[in-house]
């Protein structure tokens, strides 16, 4: 049972894989022409906005995973703290996650922070002039680059394959 979700997680994860390779390739339009500007810079967002959706969705099924691993099979926690309270605070893959979710470079805490950014409106941005310039450090938000959305996807895959590796041998 648990390699049906172990199987669902990877495709998540494939998905979220192909919407990033879409960032690579040149888009073109109907008869040759190419996109304008605007055009493409919509097409961008929405593979990012979709690549993280399918991240954040593979993470609450990688939950429900770990859950039927332990034999819970109608529960579906959406986070580590429901997935601790169902089968409890021992279990190895509970002292992995709460590692990772304290450590702040984590493929676990990346996804918190894009949860985060995805969940709210954008901030409001101060119009510059030379009068109001200071030189301060802004939150940015999480790195939405292809290449951190990659490094992050590839850190869950290996993580809920290693999962399935180890439960599979018993």
């Amino acid at each position: 049972m648990a390699s049906q979700w172990h199987s669902l997680v990877s495709q998540k994860l494939f998905l979220a894989r192909t919407l990033l390779g879409q960032l690579d390739r040149p888009t073109v339009e109907g008869e040759g022409q190419s996109p304008n500007e605007a055009e493409q810079a919509l097409r961008r967002e929405a593979a990012i906005q979709g690549a993280i959706e399918l991240l954040l969705r593979s993470r609450k099924l990688l939950l429900v995973m770990i859950a039927r691993l332990y034999q819970r099979k109608s529960e579906e926690p959406a986070t580590l703290g429901e997935l601790a309270s169902l089968i409890g605070p021992e279990p190895n893959e509970i002292g992995r996650l709460r590692e990772l979710e304290q450590h702040s470079g984590s493929w676990w805490n990346h996804m918190e922070q894009l949860e985060r950014s995805q969940s709210r409106p954008p901030a409001t941005k101060k119009t510059v002039s030379a009068e109001n310039i200071i030189a301060v450090s802004a939150d940015s938000g999480p790195d939405r680059s292809a290449t951190a959305l990659l490094k992050t996807l590839n850190a869950v895959k290996n993580f809920a394959d290693d999962l399935e590796d180890q439960h599979s041998e018993w």
